[in-house]
């Protein structure tokens, strides 16, 4: 089935080999590789968080959610039947669903909040002071971005919210795969120490 993804369905489109490739690896992990795990995990990682991104639309817990589901992928990869459809299709069906999951409880809790607020007599839910964190959160991820190098932040920006395979990111930059992989991991690294105060 194919899922509703945007930018990430470049993905469908274009990469074929991407395509089989992921079929071979998810079997491959199914049997316990880890190794294959570690190269899907590159493969589908850009487009997994593409998709719960535009679903869930904050930040960090698209990246929370994106990571469930690459845990979920390694723990459950013996149910993937290849007969049934593609290995990019299933992951991303993974991806959608969880992400849904995740909106519909944040949902429900905020529901749950009003209602508890309204029963005791005091002010209902604060949207106004919530919109304020969303855009200090996403002022403070884009001042991070604009810390690394225009290599990282372009391949960064390709991979995890334009939804774009490691492989994509490095022919739209015309460099090799492995200096592309090597960019991203160095700019997540600094990504993440200067998200956690670090930097």
């Amino acid at each position: 089935m194919r899922m509703p993804c945007g930018k990430g369905q470049a993905l469908w489109g274009r990469g074929e080999g991407d395509r089989v490739e992921a079929d071979e690896l998810l079997v491959l992990v199914a049997g316990g590789d880890q190794n294959a795990f570690e190269e899907l995990y590159g493969l589908v990682s850009g487009p997994v968080y593409g998709l719960v991104r535009r679903v869930v639309r904050d930040p960090a817990q698209s990246e929370e959610v994106a990571q469930e589901v690459l845990l979920e992928l390694w723990r459950s990869a013996a149910r993937f039947d290849p007969g049934r459809g593609s290995a990019l299709s299933w992951i991303l069906t993974l991806a959608h669903r969880r992400a849904v999951d995740r909106v519909r409880s944040a949902r429900a809790a905020g529901e749950r909040e009003q209602r508890e607020a309204l029963r005791a007599g005091g002010p209902a839910f604060d949207q106004v002071a919530e919109e304020v964190e969303a855009g200090l959160e996403r002022e403070w991820v884009r001042r991070c971005l604009d810390r690394l190098t225009a290599l990282q932040r372009q391949s960064v920006t390709l991979a995890y919210y334009e939804g774009y395979t490691y492989r994509e990111v490095a022919e739209r930059l015309s460099l090799p795969l492995g200096t592309v992989k090597t960019r991203m991991r160095d700019g997540l690294t600094r990504l993440r120490q200067c998200l956690g105060g670090v930097a």
